[in-house]
């Protein structure tokens, strides 16, 4: 095998990466083959990249942030959100990017949706609050800790704690925790998600694969529900054209990539 790519996280046993590049890989015949890693550390990313003989690595949570200080060389938006979901290396350097954010843009496109309420102030949340507000919509934070939230509101957007938080009302709602993948935890308390679901349009979370207790609880007020897989899909594509120094196009990688989403 020519290259040896991966996926890291902690958990990431439920990562449908791994089907999604190996069938492209497959389809497209390109010499490559994708397994995933459980990165407990993620200040270890760096020397266990090397030391697994890997040219890329996707980075799903908690490790994005780490991601990004890993790398020797930042592309433009990623260096502007602080957050890495794509690795390559090349003549031993490692050059990062963030798909995650297109990826989610892409996905969101479909909803009919302006003002958008993030639940959650991760990786994930910093690249696509930065993308989404560069697309025209008006983007609210809301965090368990205020801690995460500064370098939010450095950047002008309207941040929240629970503690301090005013309900209002939004189109989307948007679950960026990790909530509900492995538990069944709500994004946040439950009387502040009664509180704002009744107006929202629609409810969408970053997890795949489940239907989470925040989507769940989304249909018990009849809302247009939508998990990550479009965007899990559409940041695999992207991703998959770095992996290949753009040697296929995104419209010839989909079609492989999609198939994932045909297997249980």
């Amino acid at each position: 095998m020519k290259y040896i790519f991966s996926i890291f996280g902690n958990p990431i046993s439920h990562s449908k990466s791994p089907l999604m590049h190996n069938l492209a890989f497959r389809g497209l015949g390109f010499d490559g083959c994708y397994g995933r890693y459980l990165l407990e550390d993620g200040t270890t990313l760096r020397d266990t990249f090397f030391a697994l003989g890997l040219k890329g690595v996707n980075v799903t949570v908690p490790h994005k942030e780490a991601a990004y200080r890993a790398c020797d060389v930042l592309d433009g938006f990623a260096l502007k959100v602080g957050a890495v979901n794509t690795i390559v290396e090349r003549g031993g350097k490692l050059y990062g990017y963030n798909t995650d954010a297109p990826g989610f843009l892409k996905a969101v496109t479909a909803l009919d949706a302006k003002k958008i309420l993030f639940l959650g102030a991760g990786g994930t949340a910093q690249s696509t609050a930065v993308i989404l507000k560069e697309a025209g919509y008006h983007v609210t934070i809301l965090n368990r800790s205020a801690s995460r939230l500064e370098k939010f509101r450095e950047e002008g957007f309207t941040v929240y704690t629970h503690e301090d938080f005013v309900p209002a009302s939004y189109d989307l709602i948007v679950n960026m925790t990790s909530a509900g993948l492995e538990d069944e935890q709500l994004p946040a308390p439950q009387e502040l998600l009664t509180a704002i679901m009744p107006q929202a349009k629609a409810c969408m979370d970053v997890i795949y694969g489940r239907e989470t207790p925040f989507l769940k609880l989304a249909k018990t007020y009849g809302k247009q529900t939508k998990d990550g897989s479009d965007m899990l899909l559409y940041q695999g594509v992207i991703a998959f054209e770095y992996f290949t120094e753009q040697r296929y196009s995104f419209e010839e990688i989909l079609p492989h990539m999609k198939r994932a989403f045909d297997f249980n």
